[in-house]
């Protein structure tokens, strides 16, 4: 089975794109879906959150807004937060993996947010970075509630250059077009892939 990381900067169209690998049938794995059960009432990671920041605890489950002001406040403590929940997102990766091998799928995706920036890229056989340009991107992610020009930036702070990832991608998939354009381009990725891992085989 071939793993495919899925990649790219805030607001760049991951999320669709992800929706359309998902929609030929691939197993997809949502990072970011994965945090927010962690965070959700008795999830996983609420314990050590709450000890390390209290305040953003509300009503048994994590409010992601009030964590985010405390580390965008403190950036010291993003690195303490990353590790109560990265280990928790990989053993849930690994398990969905594990799914996907016993259903037999040629391909798997892990749609991870910072694949570069936590050191995963050789986790994984394939690449896929998805990109729409800088002025769509802060557009796109402007529109986004509780969004600011200040918090964006600090999020831009923490990921890659667009063009240092697009460089180091197996496959680079175009949202600033039509999302029927950046189907089709998804869907050439996934038969090129088909191909490898029927190769592989």
């Amino acid at each position: 089975m071939i793993i495919v990381g899925l990649t790219g900067s805030i607001a760049m169209g991951k999320t669709e794109t992800a929706k359309i690998f998902a929609a030929h049938g691939i197993p997809v794995f949502d990072s970011d879906a994965a945090v927010h059960q962690l965070y959700a009432k008795n999830g996983a990671a609420v314990k050590e959150i709450g000890t390390l920041v209290p305040d953003a605890i509300v009503e048994g489950q994590v409010e992601r807004a009030i964590l985010a002001g405390h580390v965008q406040r403190d950036p010291s403590l993003l690195k303490k937060v990353e590790a109560v929940v990265h280990p928790l997102v990989r053993s849930a990766q690994t398990t969905f993996l594990a799914k996907a091998v016993e259903g037999g799928a040629p391909l798997a995706v892990l749609d991870i947010p910072l694949l570069f920036e936590t050191g995963r890229e050789n986790e994984v056989d394939a690449i896929v970075v998805v990109s729409a340009g800088e002025r769509l991107q802060r557009e796109r992610a402007l529109q986004r509630p509780g969004m600011t020009a200040e918090k964006l930036a600090f999020i831009l702070s923490r990921q890659l250059p667009d063009e240092e990832k697009k460089a180091r991608a197996d496959y680079v998939i175009d949202t600033s077009v039509s999302i029927e354009a950046t189907a089709r381009d998804v869907e050439r990725v996934i038969a090129e892939l088909r191909k490898q891992a029927g190769e592989g085989a």
